[in-house]
């Protein structure tokens, strides 16, 4: 399938009709669509719009939350899942204050430069926000590329550089459009051409989609890493040690935290790591959220 017909098709697609979600609301700011895009990277969307609510009623500017301690952003995120988001979230809202006169950037190298913020964000937030014409690549986007362009059933391991521009190739011209055509790969990725049992007789692209022209071929490349399991994993004890701290307003003492996890080494390990990423802070053998 040609690219530029891919996204020309994919944008009417999705101008016809979409999932309603805050962050495509008429006026939404580009704070909030900052704030989703950190919460929604590797969190469903059906618990990231409740969190997402709160969290702008609490700091509808970068400024309102910058002049907080990062303590309040992680007490906040509460089981969203990959804090560092949180305290990544709170330096960007910092460095918005500090270098942009609390308004976020819309230029992408600026956004980049941002703490948390990679190559995804920071064309999400140039183009969904600002209407800014550039690709936006997530693992729905690229398993759409991959089956109607490739002909390939999976995407294989990300190639940020590759991704990008096959992406682009299928952008079209006016940023209106192209502005469709990115949240159109997006949403047909999650709702239709999904990873498994995708939808393809309600796919727009059905009748010149290459994987499907090639049978639908069984996919035997190489591929990306599969996540660990959560239950009993570092993460989980991490977690625990995190919503320890979060619901105490005194730091605790490590005995206490100890007694959460009944593997000693394990612990030990989640507990340097949280130090080390600056989740967690030490002062005479009590820990507490960074301030």
């Amino acid at each position: 399938m040609d690219p530029r017909e891919l996204g020309d098709r994919v944008a009417d697609w999705f101008a016809a009709g979409h999932r309603a979600l805050p962050w495509r609301e008429p006026g939404f700011p580009a704070w909030g669509t900052l704030v989703s895009e950190f919460m929604l990277q590797q969190t469903p969307v059906a618990r990231v719009i409740p969190a997402l609510e709160r969290w702008l009623t609490r700091w509808p500017s970068p400024a309102a939350l910058a002049a907080e301690p990062p303590s309040e952003a992680l007490r906040a995120w509460d089981r969203l899942g990959y804090p560092r988001r949180a305290l990544a979230l709170h330096g960007a809202a910092t460095a918005i204050v500090e270098r942009h006169g609390g308004v976020v950037p819309a230029d992408v190298d600026a956004l980049l430069e941002l703490p948390g913020v990679g190559p995804y964000t920071a064309r999400a937030v140039a183009a969904f926000a600002y209407g800014v014409r550039v690709p936006v690549v997530d693992t729905n986007v690229r398993r759409v590329l991959a089956r109607a362009v490739e002909g390939r059933a999976e995407t294989g391991p990300p190639r940020t550089a590759a991704d990008l521009a096959a992406m682009e190739a299928a952008l079209p011209a006016d940023p209106a459009r192209a502005r469709l055509a990115n949240a159109g790969a997006m949403e047909l990725g999650q709702v239709v051409c999904t990873a498994r049992n995708p939808r393809c007789a309600a796919c727009p692209l059905a009748d010149a989609c290459a994987w499907l022209a090639a049978g639908s071929p069984a996919y035997d490349g190489p591929r990306a890493p599969r996540q660990k399991r959560y239950e009993g994993s570092d993460r989980q004890v991490r977690g625990l040690v995190l919503r320890e701290l979060r619901a105490s307003d005194t730091p605790v003492p490590r005995k206490a935290l100890a007694a959460l996890w009944v593997d000693t080494a394990q612990f030990d390990r989640a507990l340097a790591g949280l130090l080390h990423d600056g989740l967690v802070v030490e002062s005479g053998g009590e820990f507490a959220l960074p301030d």
